[in-house]
């Protein structure tokens, strides 16, 4: 076996247990990785720089492939259902050792990462690909020990990602050909039959989601975070996709701390990650610089399209897939936080994208609220954002992350309300879609408008404002905000229609209701205030 780069000395490829690879090729630079790629034919380089790879069949996470070992450890704790999906140790055994058996006499690429900004609660990680970009997006996404701290690498939990084999469910237990699954007990995570590398980052999300909870008391979330410049305040934004999340939380104004995944302690909060996962579609720079410009050398795009005789990305270009992707380190961007960690958080946003225009465009939430509508993790879909969606339609995903959370959604938000309570964080509603009517007769909210009010939010202005109760969410609306015209603050007097308001905004609250009822026989009394009361004497 021939070894090239920074190896370990202690806890070699023996360690993780693969003895028979033709070629090892441990921590690469990235120069070198793009190198590599391109010599196996597994992408091309833009204009930028950047190397743009298919993900091949899949190009998305495969939610009913996704499997979690079903053992002493993970039982107790894990709730299983249609997301956490159960698998036998002993077909984990037989599969992993097919897996290392289908690397004799192959050339991988091994690194050693971590998975954690803060020292105390990381992971570390050790990834073995067969793919050199999925070793690069590994890199890009996960934390970069100091080169001279690989050598006396010791990796805590390992990623096997062979996109090339595939199971045979008759014998090994899985639904189809592709598979992820996650052993909590032997610390491991196979995939294979599929290429979408966001299988890596996600698996090692949904672990830190089970280890930091029973484990450290530590909440994980779904989120992202950034800091003032001056004073430092750490704020918290939670959104599905197309609630804004990035866009908000790119501040010039404010550090980024993180895009996508943190952790939060009785100290602080953290990123897990080492870098960006950003869509890409219809992507411009006058819209969103930061990512636009840390497209380069060394970043990855993932199932995009070139203008024809150029390696200029078409972001529009959506033939392969509308989920294009960009990975890239988070120093790719300016005003990235270092280390990536912000203190105790002062401001949580809550993003909806709500198409029936009945939601505030800011509300202020109390405890209960919070955690109701935390579990709830509501937004809608609008005409044209995937096939099939000809009107607004609802969208729940617990925790704002549902598919990556082994434990039950009430742990995650009673810890949530334990820490406002704690810290005395404020929690606000924001509404970033219609206002003045549904889609197809209002119009969506500004975005200068949406940033002024979380701009007045974090410098504490409506903190001395009055407030009025919305009748159906019970939720506290501002009666002034700066910059924001105070007609657009109650969206019942954006509408024409007050009998029409009304029936859309008793729609939405019982479709709340009809969601929640799955979470009911967990959720304490807290929670449970704060569900919303339709309004009966306006239908």
């Amino acid at each position: 076996m021939q070894q090239f780069g920074i190896i370990p000395e202690a806890h070699g490829i023996e360690f993780s247990g693969i003895q028979n690879a033709a070629t090892v090729k441990w921590n690469l630079a990235p120069a070198a990785l793009i190198e590599e790629a391109i010599i196996n034919q597994e992408g091309t380089l833009t204009d930028t720089g950047a190397l743009m790879c298919d993900t091949g069949k899949f190009t998305g996470r495969s939610p009913k492939d996704r499997f979690i070992v079903q053992d002493e450890v993970s039982s107790p704790h894990i709730w299983w259902n249609d997301i956490n999906l159960p698998f036998e140790e002993e077909q984990f055994d037989r599969l992993h050792q097919k897996m290392i058996d289908h690397l004799a006499g192959k050339k991988i690429y091994a690194r050693d990462a971590y998975a954690g900004a803060d020292k105390t609660y990381r992971l570390n990680l050790r990834v073995i690909n067969t793919q050199a970009w999925h070793n690069l997006f590994c890199y890009n996404m996960f934390l970069r020990p100091e080169s001279y701290k690989l050598k006396d690498f010791k990796p805590n939990f390992t990623i096997l990602c062979v996109p090339e084999f595939e199971a045979d469910p008759k014998t090994d237990g899985t639904r189809s050909k592709n598979f992820a699954i996650i052993n909590l007990k032997k610390r491991t995570i196979l995939i294979g039959g599929t290429a979408y590398a966001g299988e890596m980052k996600k698996g090692i999300f949904s672990v830190l989601n089970y280890l930091l909870p029973v484990q450290e008391n530590v909440l994980s979330m779904h989120c992202s975070a950034n800091m003032g410049l001056q004073k430092k305040d750490t704020a918290i934004f939670f959104g599905l996709s197309g609630t804004g999340k990035t866009t908000l939380s790119a501040d010039p104004n404010r550090d980024l701390i993180g895009d996508d995944e943190h952790g939060w302690t009785a100290s602080n909060v953290f990123n897990f990650e080492g870098g960006c996962y950003a869509k890409v579609i219809d992507l411009k720079e006058k819209n969103e610089p930061d990512i636009f410009r840390a497209i380069k050398f060394g970043s990855i795009v993932e199932n995009t399209r070139y203008f024809d005789h150029t390696r200029e990305v078409d972001y529009e270009n959506v033939s392969v897939t509308e989920n294009t992707r960009a990975a890239y380190p988070i120093h790719h961007i300016h005003n990235a936080a270092t280390p990536s960690i912000g203190g105790i958080p002062r401001n949580i946003f809550f993003l909806t994208c709500d198409a029936f225009g009945v939601i505030p465009p800011i509300s202020k939430m109390s405890k209960g609220q919070a955690m109701y509508h935390f579990i709830s993790g509501y937004t809608a879909k609008v005409a044209g954002t995937e096939a099939g969606v000809t009107e607004p339609q609802t969208v729940f995903s617990a925790c704002f992350g549902a598919p990556f959370l082994p434990l039950h959604p009430t742990k995650y938000a009673e810890m949530l309300g334990k820490k406002m309570e704690e810290n005395e964080v404020n929690v606000w509603l924001i509404n970033t879609g219609w206002t003045g009517g549904p889609y197809g007769i209002g119009s969506r909210m500004k975005l200068k408008y949406t940033r002024a009010m979380i701009s007045a939010a974090l410098n504490g202005t409506l903190d001395n404002v009055g407030y009025r109760t919305h009748s159906i969410y019970g939720v506290e609306i501002p009666m002034t905000c700066p910059e924001v015209p105070s007609e657009l603050l109650s969206p019942r007097e954006t509408w024409k229609d007050d009998k029409g308001y009304y029936a859309k905004a008793n729609d939405l609250a019982y479709k709340f209701i009809e969601n929640f009822k799955k979470f009911e026989e967990y959720a304490n009394d807290e929670i449970m205030s704060g569900q919303p009361t339709p309004n009966l004497t306006h239908q």
